[in-house]
């Protein structure tokens, strides 16, 4: 063996922890795209500021990331006594995200720009007790359709972004290598791999409570706010977390399934799910129907043959005093268990989402009346609680967000940045060559179904 003298030794030493240039080039390219992308700075002068870093690091690191076409340096700002300053952009327009969401009985997909913004969206019924193949086809005909109606430089998929009716487990910092366990009617379908296979871009997958707190965080009545409830009352209820302006997802990506909580109603004790979800309302209206405790209910019983939980809340908001106590008692108890996680969460604003929630007040005023007089003081003393602004637009502009903050995230964009695409991901790459090359050519365009573009 070489005997090295102490000043190898030295030498080897310093070099040891001593990133390559590369490596250090790609770290700033990331740190300054992301300080442009996010807003937290708009002209050289705020780069070298807030990143700390020297006039001619940024000035080289800008023209690359200019030659990328990632950032666009031709407008000019507003002087203030000297020259204008040229304000540095993100390229937003530079790739698209598609993006579904898959819910009970609808299915809703839209094409966003990188900086999250919904471009293009539609919405039609589904049933997603269908096998996997004809859900997945019917995404797959939309998305055909939606890119059929792009044009330009940068209308090509950098990303596709699913909103599912279930937990996703965590996935780490980057894209879905595989399908999670979704639906126990799904097991063994490869949605990501054929996704990945047909657009041969990464994909990413979150459930409809994450996508929908996403959106309203980043569209709806969350704008700004660094903590926030987000509560989705449907056959299930959960919650999303916002904290110090993230999602929160927990250590596996199930938090927020409070509808598993236990709870009581009277001699009734169950879940929350159980006790104060819409198959409850719905059941509750068809009991008080047969018996004759309403004859509104009763009417709509003979029309329609049975009730839903939205025809219950039809019959609370004309009235009816039986289905007004149903929507309350389901308030009441959803209100018990989200003063618990203010108590523990001290939010800004707590937000109520499903169709129950917001088709009529009652509701929405008895979880107000239980949250406030189950809560701390100085926990009430400045928080709202309203309705979700954003209706079904809500999980689409979340799963836009979701991809958004994937793509760019620092361990995925070091992977891409110096190649200016997220396909170059060498562990996409990788991904891609397990999956057997190259996406098929898409099929013919599947014209919409009945829905709202």
């Amino acid at each position: 063996m070489p005997v090295l003298d102490r000043e190898d030794e030295a030498t080897q030493a310093r070099g040891r922890g001593r990133p390559r240039a590369s490596e250090t080039a790609s770290a700033s390219l990331v740190a300054i795209l992301n300080l442009v992308r996010t807003g937290q700075a708009t002209t050289r002068q705020e780069i070298e500021r807030v990143g700390e870093f020297g006039r001619a690091v940024v000035a080289d690191r800008l023209a690359l990331l200019t030659e990328l076409g990632l950032v666009d340096e031709s407008e000019l700002g507003a002087a203030t006594g000297g020259r204008a300053p040229r304000l540095v952009r993100f390229a937003a327009d530079k790739g698209r995200v598609l993006v579904a969401t898959l819910d009970q009985t609808a299915l809703g997909v839209g094409i966003a720009d990188l900086s999250g913004r919904l471009l293009m969206e539609h919405h039609e019924p589904a049933d997603l007790t269908e096998p996997a193949a004809a859900i997945l086809d019917r995404v797959t005909s939309l998305f055909d359709w939606i890119l059929s109606r792009q044009s330009g430089p940068g209308s090509a998929p950098w990303a596709v972004s699913l909103s599912v009716p279930a937990p996703v487990a965590e996935a780490g910092d980057t894209f879905l290598s595989e399908t999670p366990p979704i639906l126990p009617l799904w097991e063994g379908a490869l949605f990501v791999e054929a996704l990945v296979r047909r657009y041969g871009v990464p994909v990413w997958m979150r459930s409809s409570v994450e996508t929908m707190t996403m959106g309203e965080l980043h569209g709806g009545a969350g704008i700004g706010c660094t903590a926030m409830l987000f509560v989705k009352v449907g056959k299930r209820i959960g919650a999303g977390i916002v904290c110090d302006g993230r999602l929160w997802r927990g250590a596996l990506g199930a938090a927020g399934l409070i509808g598993q909580l236990p709870v009581q109603a009277g001699e009734r004790t169950g879940t929350l799910d159980a006790l104060a979800g819409s198959e409850m309302i719905a059941r509750e209206g068809q009991v008080a129907a047969e018996e004759g405790r309403s004859t509104l209910l009763a009417d709509l019983q003979r029309r329609h043959g049975s009730l839903t939980a939205a025809e219950v809340s039809q019959a609370a908001q004309m009235g009816d005093r039986v289905s007004m106590e149903i929507l309350s008692q389901s308030g009441r108890l959803i209100g018990h268990v989200v003063a618990t996680l203010a108590n523990a969460l001290n939010p800004e604003i707590i937000v109520l989402s499903g169709s129950v929630a917001q088709s009529n007040d009652i509701l929405l005023a008895a979880v107000r009346e239980a949250v406030y007089g189950a809560s701390h003081p100085l926990v009430t003393r400045d928080l709202q609680i309203v309705r979700s602004q954003m209706s079904r637009s809500a999980g689409l502009v979340g799963a836009a967000m979701v991809a958004v903050e994937g793509l760019f995230a620092p361990p995925m964009l070091k992977g891409w940045v110096l190649q200016g695409r997220p396909m170059a991901h060498p562990g996409f790459a990788a991904l891609r060559g397990r999956l057997d090359g190259p996406p098929p050519a898409p099929s013919e365009p599947a014209a919409p179904r009945a829905g709202r573009i």
